[in-house]
């Protein structure tokens, strides 16, 4: 199943649920226990938990309070917990009290050298930047210091994830049942996530107004595979149309890029025919549409240019009956002639980078992410896939999938045209717009990591680890491997 991120609504809700757990401080002392057995484990990892130093910064409210009884329970174990209270007559009473108890120090300034510091300022319900003394004690930590925040970084708002300036940046955060849209919507301020079970239930399917996040697992990625009945044309036929004969680059990337997805066939549309062969001589490829030949599902627009003719070429795949993808230039396009997509019968993903969406809105994206891409894709009746280091793809649905790439080494030159062609070409296979581009992504995402292993690379670079990379999806089913195997003669 998909994994779910809920908004502070819906958590806030699961926990009213348990009842007596809430009322009792029962959920708190498990929240609390889990963030101090994650601190215990990164002490651990590193030398051991006995004589080292924990610095602590409360906020008012709960937030606060788990981050009190969890140095409490650290200072049962013999660290050196200090605590700096942001709001020492909000304090959480019973926290406060368990943790001087335990042999906590409350102070004015936490001290030098310490191994550890959480985060415990505000929790799902904080809203805007960090305050000026919070955020002074955070500037002021040793580089190498390990910030563990509880339940959200400080600073991040959980439903849109909006990073504020100043916000905190952790190394790992620590969070209860269920997790927030922000830990995926701002996964590189969270580091990493841990979830700990504090018997939440799960909120009713369907329970959530606006937007419903997700991500999908590896397993859930179903990378097309040829059967034993299974020929070139039935595997998916994609037409691209990209690049000129002058700026071929763009051509042979996408056209690349659709070859190594699948094993059906490729055909090319564009001046650069010549190039495009010259690179992959198993397209079929012609400078006229009329001349293409059927297809499956068509890439259009990355390089193509955006005069008439390139117009003209837009409106003519449009109106085809089959699954179009519309990258760069045609977006352009679509931008100035938005009527050529809004409530197109056929499927239709668009593929926008941000500046590219605020094209097509006549609006920057803003903060709330997630809430801009559902809108258009519902708008508009179209799959919106948003590129970043997190990428969205929504459906009119509402149903967005947000896919983490874990880096930004594919933030590069071509990098897009790579993408295009790969979910282009998992169009022509039968994926779903939706699928398509989630699947795209996140094999974009991990040849990337492949290719750079640390340094920059191109889309070349990028092109060259598509094929290592999608191994990790493919799952031939036990007919084929079967079937695979040499005859006697």
């Amino acid at each position: 199943m998909p994994t779910r991120y809920l908004t502070a609504d819906e958590v806030r809700a699961a926990e009213r649920a348990t009842g007596k757990l809430l009322d009792n401080g029962t959920l708190m002392r498990r929240a609390a226990h889990g963030v101090a057995q994650a601190v215990v484990g990164e002490l651990n990892r590193t030398g051991g938990c006995y004589g080292r130093a924990v610095g602590v910064v409360v906020g008012a409210g709960d937030n606060g309070g788990d981050a009190l009884f969890a140095g409490a329970q650290l200072a049962r174990r013999g660290v050196r917990v200090h605590a700096v209270l942001l709001a020492p007559d909000k304090a959480h009473p019973a926290a406060l009290q368990a943790f001087v108890a335990s042999g906590g120090r409350v102070v004015d300034d936490l001290p030098e050298g310490l191994d550890v510091v959480l985060d415990g300022v505000v929790g799902i319900g904080g809203r805007g930047p960090l305050r000026p003394a919070a955020a002074e004690i955070f500037d002021a930590l040793d580089s190498g210091t390990c910030i563990v925040s509880v339940d959200l970084p400080s600073g991040i708002d959980a439903d849109t994830g909006e990073v504020h300036t100043p916000s905190v940046r952790a190394d790992i955060t620590v969070t209860f049942g269920v997790l927030r849209r922000a830990h995926l919507l701002a996964a590189p301020r969270c580091g990493r996530v841990v979830v700990v079970d504090i018997g939440l239930g799960q909120p009713a399917t369907g329970a959530t107004e606006g937007p419903r996040l997700s991500s999908w697992s590896d397993d859930e990625i179903d990378w097309p595979v040829p059967g034993p009945a299974d020929d070139k044309y039935t595997q998916g036929v994609v037409g691209v149309i990209a690049g000129s004969h002058r700026y071929p680059g763009a051509a042979i990337l996408a056209t690349g890029a659709a070859v190594t997805a699948t094993s059906g066939m490729t055909r090319f549309v564009g001046s650069a025919h010549a190039e495009v062969v010259a690179h992959r001589p198993e397209v079929v490829a012609t400078p006229d549409l009329a001349d293409a030949g059927r297809v499956q599902a068509w890439v259009i627009g990355p390089g193509m240019g955006t005069d008439d003719a390139a117009l003209t070429t837009l409106r003519s795949v449009l109106a085809d009956d089959v699954p179009v993808l519309a990258d760069a230039d045609a977006l352009t396009l679509i931008a100035r002639h938005p009527g050529l997509v809004d409530g197109r019968s056929a499927p239709t993903l668009l593929t926008p980078h941000a500046g590219e969406f605020a094209r097509l809105t006549g609006a920057d994206l803003g903060a709330d992410r997630l809430a801009a891409v559902a809108d258009l894709a519902s708008r508009w009746g179209v799959t919106v896939l948003l590129k970043g280091r997190i990428t969205l793809v929504a459906d009119p649905s509402g149903d967005v999938v947000g896919n983490d790439a874990g880096s930004s080494w594919a933030a590069t030159a071509g990098a897009g045209d790579v993408l295009s062609g790969v979910a282009g070409a998992l169009l022509a296979a039968g994926r779903s717009p939706q699928a398509a581009g989630v699947a795209a992504a996140r094999v974009h995402a991990r040849a990337a990591e492949l290719a750079s292993r640390g340094a920059p690379i191109g889309a070349s670079d990028l092109l060259a680890a598509l094929r290592p990379a999608i191994r990790r999806f493919t799952r031939p089913s036990p007919r084929t491997r079967a079937d695979s195997t040499p005859s006697a003669r």
